[in-house]
């Protein structure tokens, strides 16, 4: 029977080989260490490692304090005692060795430590190594790591420089983007300078942290021996390496900032076009010198600051432009006007991105009309830029030439329509023209297009007064629709009048009629007087911002200070009804003669019948006749008489026997002043007479 089993392995009689061999190999010494006796064997290799001769060592671990520097053998032997102590396997670590020519070498050791069954360490078994080389590839690589650590910083802080400059409209915002925790601060400058060619000098912009100024560098020429300077002269960069370098180069500025403890430094010109247009410093207290990448990184960085630089300076100057543009458009003061307090105010739009765009057309204005009375307008044209701003200035010089002319308020918006439209320009405009009594308290309304103008009464409750509307300034004309109506509102004494562009009441994503209920009631509990309010409704746009402008013009009814001198009278009288134009009559004479109007009462009388009988000659309706006593600067008597056609009177050659034809000669004759105006769909016809003071009504 034969054996199945397989047959054993045959394998050398000298393995495995004795270590040493390997150890040689690879370039390692070993060591046997007996702790109880204190005796360390070490082999041939171990001894040039240590680089000492087999008879200069005696077995002993102190023999080699002479190739071990002192702060090395501390460190040696606080790993070995932790190891023993802690109860651990083996240690090991990295020390240098003095070699007999005085270099250092690196070696590292390796123990492996042998206990009793108490636990209690009685042997370590170790090698060492040559670990010059090792730690050399190490180091190298570290160093490269590092610069390319370095170098994506470096990279990274350039890209968000440049991102956070692409946000920077003004020199200002330039400024604090570079001095930013994510700017320049962060390539370790210590302090950033910076100034601007003007004139052939060099004005700072910036001047680094509080206290580094030097006195005499605020506005420097280009011939003077500074860093700037220097810069802008050659249009190239100039890098100071050291303090030593910097003080034999530029000595009076250093004598300036020595304090700064400044150690190196890179001056940079800001050239756009192959024009130098400033320069830029970079002081560092923790460098010594710049590297070839570091420099080039630097001056790319330069360029894109330039860039950025030139772009605020245009756009400030662009704003400069606009901003001069829109002022000299907007009234430079509003006259007082007897009977009113008013307020106005104008809040510029914050919009990014484009040059010119923090200016819209808003425009309020406050016209002085005959008779005491007072025109408010407040309008918004198309856009928000130059073009806009001019073709605001135009519109209301138009518009306060056509109220001035004594035309009705639905006439000079129609005419304002046809003079936009006739500019020949893309911009159309929102407009609301109030035309105010005070002495009635009257206001008749015509609103283009814009919002509905707001009414906050004595009792502090405020409210959105609906105006029937036509289109837009522009459009009207261009569509033909021409017909604006005529809204009245009527003011007591300590009622007030605000009139807004949408700027004030529209929010991002807010409906229209929430934005007027929330102005109602923020101007309900504001201040009183007119002055203080607007100033709050301005705060208040402000905190909210926003991307469109504001204008805002309030006029508050003076309460009188003395009772009314009369009151007021109204009467209707419906066509073929003798009896009620005989009674208005009656009522005319009695009343004028109760009020002091003396001989006038005749002539009151007289114009009223004129005034009542061509309505009821010339119309189908009924005329509707007011009289009333005005107090000013001079006591009136008022009357008005409104009818439903929009037909205006007109004279009439009357003839030689005509009896008729001569009723507006008369009224011209009679009265101090008279006028026509629009009243919703049809009109009134008044006159006044100067009346000496009297007693008021009966």
């Amino acid at each position: 029977m034969s054996d199945r089993g397989a047959s054993p392995l045959s394998l050398p009689d000298d393995w495995p080989d004795h270590p040493d061999p390997i150890l040689v190999l690879n370039r390692m010494g070993s060591f046997d260490w007996d702790l109880d006796s204190g005796a360390m064997q070490m082999d041939a290799r171990a001894h040039e490692i240590f680089d000492v001769r087999p008879d200069e060592y005696d077995d002993r671990p102190e023999t080699l304090s002479a190739r071990v520097p002192p702060g090395e053998a501390r460190r040696l032997d606080s790993a070995v005692s932790q190891a023993l102590k802690n109860g651990s396997e083996n240690y090991g670590a990295y020390f240098r060795v003095r070699r007999r020519d005085g270099g250092l070498r690196w070696t590292h050791t390796q123990g492996y430590i042998r206990r009793d069954e108490t636990g209690r360490p009685r042997r370590i078994i170790g090698i060492v190594r040559d670990a010059t080389q090792e730690l050399s590839d190490t180091e190298a690589r570290r160093a490269q790591a590092e610069q390319e650590d370095a170098r994506r910083r470096q990279t990274n802080i350039v890209q968000l420089t440049t991102a956070a400059l692409a946000h920077a409209r003004t020199v200002r915002e330039v400024i604090d983007a570079l001095k930013d925790t994510h700017g320049l601060t962060h390539l370790g400058a210590t302090s950033l300078v910076m100034g601007l060619v003007e004139a052939g000098r060099i004005r700072l912009i910036a001047e680094g942290p509080d206290g580094s100024f030097v006195e005499g560098t605020r506005i420097t020429r280009i011939d003077e021996p500074y860093p700037m300077s220097e810069v802008v002269r050659t249009l190239g960069p100039c890098f100071i390496e050291s303090p030593e370098e910097f003080a034999e180069r530029y000595p009076k500025l250093w004598q300036g900032i020595t304090g700064l403890n400044i150690t190196s430094a890179a001056y940079l010109p800001l050239i756009v076009q192959a024009r130098p247009i400033g320069a830029m410093g970079l002081l560092y207290s923790d460098r010594h010198g710049f590297s070839a990448e570091e420099r080039n990184i630097l001056v790319a960085l330069g360029s894109s600051i330039a860039q950025s630089l030139q772009r605020a300076m245009f756009y400030e100057q662009e704003m400069d432009l606009a901003q001069s543009l829109q002022q000299a458009m907007l009234p430079r003061t509003i006259p007082s006007v007897p009977g009113a307090d008013l307020a106005v105010r104008y809040r510029a739009a914050s919009l990014g991105g484009t040059f010119g765009r923090d200016i819209g057309g808003d425009w309020y204005d406050l016209i002085p009309l005959p008779g005491g009375r007072v025109g408010a307008v407040i309008g918004d044209v198309q856009g928000h830029d130059t073009h806009a701003a001019a073709v605001m200035g135009q519109l209301r010089i138009v518009l306060r030439a056509y109220a001035a002319e004594g035309h009705p308020p639905a006439t000079v918006m129609a005419r304002a329509s046809v003079f936009l439209d006739e500019l020949d320009t893309d911009r159309s405009a929102t407009c609301l023209y109030a035309e105010a009594d005070l002495s009635t308290g009257v206001v008749q309304v015509v609103r283009a297009g814009h919002i509905d103008p707001l009414v906050r009464r004595t009792d502090g409750s405020c409210h959105r007064v609906p105006v029937p509307g036509g289109l837009p300034l522009g459009l009207s004309a261009e569509f033909g629709g021409l017909d604006y109506p005529v809204g009245t509102i009527e003011l007591d004494p300590g009622d007030t009048l605000l009139l807004c562009t949408d700027g004030l009441v529209e929010q991002p994503g807010a409906d229209l009629d929430d934005g007027m209920r929330a102005l109602s009631a923020l101007i309900a509990v504001g201040p009183e007087d007119v002055r203080d309010l607007a100033d709050r409704l301005i705060v208040v746009a402000e905190e909210r911002g926003g991307d469109d402008d504001v204008a805002l013009l309030l006029l508050r009814r003076r309460a009188l200070d003395s009772p009314r001198s009369g009151g007021r009278l109204k009467q209707h009288v419906p066509p073929g009804d003798p009896g009620a134009l005989s009674e208005t009559r009656r009522m005319i004479r009695k009343a004028a003669s109760a009020w002091g109007a003396g001989d006038r009462a005749d002539e009151i009388e007289l114009v009223a019948d004129e005034m009542i009988t061509n309505v009821l000659m010339h119309t189908e309706g009924t005329a509707v006749v007011t009289l009333r006593v005005l107090t000013g600067k001079d006591r009136r008597v008022r009357v008005e008489v409104e009818d439903s056609s929009s037909a205006l009177p007109r004279r009439r050659e009357a003839g030689e026997s005509g009896v008729s034809g001569r009723g507006l000669l008369l009224v011209d004759m009679l009265t101090d002043v008279w006028g026509v105006e629009a009243r919703g769909g049809g009109k009134c016809v008044w006159s006044e007479f100067v009346v000496p003071e009297g007693p008021g009504p009966a």
